[in-house]
């Protein structure tokens, strides 16, 4: 196999949360793409647009509606074994759907707290235990958590969004700790400040906006596009000896 081949995901099935639009979206093409039938996830009824955008380019596509902040456990595993039955196998899994809520530490409520860590950090967990049993039995699997630099930093008046992305980091770690050895590989995307609806209000506000740009070396937001080399990369058989890492697409903002 040549290098470039061993960036190839032909046969492969993969399965990524929040698939609807944004990075979701950008990193299941980038998939489909580099040859993978993709199952699309989102509490959205259809994701129709990226299933038919997979299908353009001559991949399987499949869409599940489920809502992570009230689906049970049990739900999760019927979810991976449907991806299963439908397309055959389950290979890789990419954690991306999250939630971010934003208020000072002093005025946080319970409830924008309890939701937060259910979608970013209960779900990622239980979902990665569903596809981990079927790639245990499988021999492989590639498990992709979406991290954030709020996984190395904390941030401002985010506090259940930079807790849960800690998380993220530390779970990321524990699972290939335990999994490598089964064939799987778990790693995870750190992306810097990307233009998606998370990051709206903070490139609404003109002195926010500047003062972040202002870090970035890159000089710009970074792009949902951005973030498929990096998944391709570790979906790929190119990624098998890394475990455990936690890689930021950031345009350079960990550098300062």
């Amino acid at each position: 196999m040549s290098i470039l081949d061993s960036f190839r995901l032909d046969g492969k099935v993969a399965l990524v949360t929040g698939a609807s639009r944004g990075l979701g979206q950008a990193m299941a093409l980038g998939l489909a793409e580099a040859g993978a039938d993709v199952a699309v996830l989102d509490r959205e009824p259809e994701c129709t647009e990226t299933c038919q955008l997979i299908q353009a380019l001559g991949r399987r596509a499949i869409s599940i509606q489920c809502d992570l902040l009230a689906a049970p456990v049990e739900e999760l595993n019927r979810i991976a074994k449907q991806v299963q039955d439908q397309l055959g196998r389950l290979d890789i899994l990419v954690n991306n759907a999250g939630i971010i809520r934003r208020a000072p530490a002093l005025e946080f409520s319970e409830k924008d707290w309890d939701e937060v860590m259910h979608i970013n950090l209960k779900a990622v967990f239980f979902m990665s235990q569903a596809a981990g049993r079927i790639m245990k039995e499988q021999g492989s699997g590639k498990i992709i958590n979406i991290a954030s630099m709020l996984s190395f930093q904390g941030g401002i008046i985010v506090p259940s969004y930079t807790s849960s992305k800690s998380g993220v980091a530390g779970l990321t770690r524990a699972l290939a700790n335990e999994w490598s050895s089964l064939g799987i590989n778990v790693n995870a995307i750190a992306p810097g400040y990307m233009a998606t609806d998370n990051t709206a209000p903070l490139r609404a506000d003109p002195a926010r906006s500047k003062a972040i740009l202002d870090r970035i070396p890159a000089g710009d937001w970074g792009q949902p596009a951005d973030l498929k080399g990096v998944v391709v990369f570790l979906a790929s058989p190119a990624a098998a000896y890394l475990h455990g890492a936690i890689i930021p697409v950031d345009g350079g903002w960990m550098a300062r």
